[in-house]
């Protein structure tokens, strides 16, 4: 159970990334008092969770409905998941969600809530999180496992919380320059654990 909570725990960790998502946060909420920062973390945070929880549970009924089988699913999702580690790796992803932030800002002059928009989807509920949480619940086999699965979820989102309560000082205490080197090796463990996927995929087509 440790060994699983443990797996699960660092892909989401990898794929939601927390602490990646705190300049993004710090960028939404510059003119927002501490407390509204607070409860839009909070509201980010909890909806997020929602939707991931949903896919979760309801995500393998969701494809078998539409006719997809898992192992394409897992393909499908490994390649995905390795699109968004490449652009981690090359700096990309970061740039992009920064120009997502500073497109809602820009349209936002007064302080809007950003919870829903972009901190809860896209940036936290992505498609590389929605298709992680359905992977490891394909592995999880009984309530236990799945239990363990969703305490791992539950863990990075409070993380994911914690982090951007504290994005303002995170971003003062560790500069730029630090905040992308962690992002680039992320993006490596994400590539690795992208590549098992698609073999995993792979080995349950042709067996």
């Amino acid at each position: 159970m440790v060994q699983l909570f443990l797996s699960a725990f660092i892909t989401l960790f990898v794929v939601i990334d927390p602490p990646g998502c705190a300049p993004i946060y710090a960028g939404l909420i510059a003119d927002a008092t501490p407390r509204q920062a607070m409860g839009m973390a909070l509201r980010a945070s909890l909806i997020a969770a929602g939707i991931l929880v949903g896919f979760a549970l309801f995500g393998a009924q969701l494809l078998a409905a539409m006719h997809i089988e898992l192992d394409s699913f897992r393909i499908a999702g490994g390649i995905m998941l390795f699109l968004l580690a490449l652009d981690m790796v090359l700096d990309r992803n970061t740039e992009r969600r920064s120009e997502r932030a500073e497109q809602v800002k820009a349209s936002r002059p007064v302080v809007k809530d950003v919870a829903v928009f972009p901190m809860a989807m896209p940036i936290l509920a992505g498609p590389g999180s929605i298709a992680s949480i359905m992977l490891l619940m394909a592995r999880a086999h009984g309530a236990t496992q799945i239990s363990v699965i969703l305490a791992a979820l539950a863990t990075v989102m409070a993380l994911a919380f914690a982090a951007m309560v504290a994005a303002r000082p995170i971003i003062r205490l560790l500069g730029a320059q630090i905040e992308a080197v962690v992002t680039r090796l992320l993006g490596v463990l994400l590539a690795a654990l992208a590549a098992q996927f698609v073999i995993d995929g792979i080995k349950g087509q042709l067996f």
